[in-house]
């Protein structure tokens, strides 16, 4: 019905598809638009549950910011599979995380996953390390005692509270994530004055999405060129490096001037899809050795057989991790990128924010990722249907100067609640056990002989029987201290159980510690006063 398609035409042109082509054949749009009209097919059905995989790939800035208004308004569960630290910050209410062999659901948004994740990992740590402390500490004494016939029960004793602290302690498992070390260095710096862009226009058939560009780029500028699909940012870059001639105008580039490109289409480079990755990068570095070729596909993750992976085999995101490998061994001074985030993983893409940081050279690049954005621009060039606007200066500047952020959602609320949100308390560390007062006394104190009369051996048996009781209690409030810390390392345990539960069971854990330190100090003084009178 009528509501139906205007539904449908409101989503449509939320995600950036023009009025004009709603009516168009799908065969006839590009495959970007192809995306966002099955994305929009989706969303206009009214479902009751919504699972998206990768939904911002090929959407532009303003897209990007439209499809989070509609998820933060969409009454039912959303499950998202992303890549853009941004978009997952604007629409999270929790994280799923994929690691250590487990999964972990993490309440918050991105951010508060993070904080979370690394106070988890150390709480875990210093629990570990207390448990590695107190078994030091048992075995410390059986050292001291083992050889001794006298304490061969106090020390057996001991290596039983040994072994069952050991079996319950375990090793945390290492992180599945996967960094890969890009590396970008300069073969030599180039002029100060890189690249200049005079009068540029360009159309296609009758639409010009070009209209006459001015642009002069300098040494050290991190350029990041925005503006929204079609608006013809691509088109500029390609033009820059020679892929496509300009109706008018012209580009000069500066003296020692050598630019890397990393194209949207990367793909389209590997000319020959039946080769393999070390075939395709040992074709840009003729006379080096396998080794070299090895160590430097090492570096984006093509390690073993998958150095051996045919072109035509490789996913999204393995291609862009080779075609960076390439600019590596290229050592352009000038990285023209477009789009360079679209197929990587959020650990790729933290591993090339890192290296674009430590590169001297100049940055141009387009991207619709906020937070890589947010990273790497010292300048902004917008690109709009009537002309370039230039501002000099960071993205928060340049949003907070123009007052025109086309890069987020609601930065002033996002910003206000972020700063309200408080780091969660620390694990408590853990005390390590007290020096024993008992065994310092009786080393001071003279030894006295043997009992031989009946009462000392009635006090020995008394003795005995209260060592045995008190090593029940110490069990017992072992095994306590070890469900309580079972209950603590069940995921899903911080965000399930309300905040005094945990200070509860917090200060009940405290508790049994100090206790159990209290009772073994007391075992020791109990063995050292039978070993005196025996």
């Amino acid at each position: 019905g009528y509501s139906a398609e205007a539904r449908a035409a409101a989503i449509l042109e939320g995600l950036g598809l023009p009025t004009h082509v709603h009516q168009d054949s799908l065969s006839t749009l590009s495959g970007g638009f192809k995306l966002r009209v099955l994305l929009a097919q989706v969303l206009a059905s009214a479902p009751d549950v919504l699972l998206l995989d990768e939904p911002t790939n090929h959407l532009d800035i303003l897209s990007i910011r439209w499809l989070e208004k509609f998820l933060r308004e969409f009454p039912g569960p959303a499950v998202v599979i992303s890549h853009d630290h941004r978009f997952l910050d604007n629409i999270s209410t929790h994280i799923l995380d994929v690691d250590y062999q487990t999964v972990t659901l993490y309440g918050g948004n991105y951010d508060d996953f993070l904080r979370g994740k690394q106070e988890e990992r150390d709480r875990r740590e210093k629990e570990i390390a207390s448990r590695e402390r107190e078994i030091a500490h048992h075995q410390q004494f059986v050292d001291r005692f083992r050889a001794k016939a006298s304490k061969a029960r106090q020390a057996q004793s001991k290596l039983r509270l040994i072994e069952k602290k050991s079996d319950s302690l375990q090793s945390l498992p290492t992180s599945s994530r996967r960094y890969p070390n890009f590396r970008f260095e300069e073969k030599r710096h180039s002029g100060r004055e890189v690249l200049e862009i005079k009068e540029i226009r360009k159309a296609f058939g009758d639409n010009e999405v070009l209209h006459g560009v001015d642009l002069t780029v300098n040494r050290g500028d991190r350029i990041a060129i925005m503006g929204p699909n079609g608006i013809g940012k691509s088109t500029l870059l390609k033009i820059v490096m020679g892929d496509l001639e300009p109706d008018a105008g012209a580009v000069k580039w500066g003296y020692e001037t050598h630019p890397g490109y990393f194209a949207q289409d990367h793909q389209e480079q590997f000319e020959s899809p039946d080769h393999t990755a070390q075939d395709w990068i040992s074709s840009f570095c003729p006379g080096k050795t396998i080794g070299f070729i090895r160590g430097e596909m090492g570096r984006v993750l093509f390690s073993g057989d998958e150095a051996d992976k045919k072109l035509e085999a490789l996913s999204g995101g393995e291609a862009a991790r080779l075609v960076f490998c390439k600019l590596a061994i290229e050592r352009p001074n000038v990285l023209v990128l477009d789009e360079p985030t679209n197929h990587l993983d959020l650990e790729s893409i933290e591993a090339l924010v890192d290296s674009l940081k430590q590169f001297d050279g100049t940055l141009i690049f387009v991207s619709h990722d906020r937070w890589f954005v947010s990273q790497l621009a010292n300048r902004i060039v917008e690109i709009t249907p009537d002309g370039i606007r230039d501002y000099q200066g960071t993205y928060e500047a340049y949003v907070h100067d123009c007052g025109d952020d086309h890069l987020d959602v609601d930065t002033v609320v996002i910003k206000a609640r972020a700063q309200k949100r408080g780091k969660k308390a620390s694990s408590r560390e853990d005390g390590s056990t007290p020096d024993d007062a008992s065994d310092r006394d009786g080393a001071r104190k003279k030894k006295k002989p043997k009992a031989e009369s009946a009462g000392d051996t009635a006090r020995i048996r008394d003795l005995a029987g209260r060592r045995d009781v008190i090593t029940g209690r110490i069990e017992a409030s072992e095994s306590r201290i070890e469900e309580i810390e079972g209950t603590f390392a069940d995921p899903g345990f911080y965000e399930g159980t309300e905040p005094e539960e945990v200070r509860k069971l917090e200060s009940e854990r405290n508790e049994l510690l100090t206790e159990v330190e209290r009772l073994v100090a007391e075992w020791e003084g109990i063995e050292g006063e039978i070993e005196r009178l025996q």
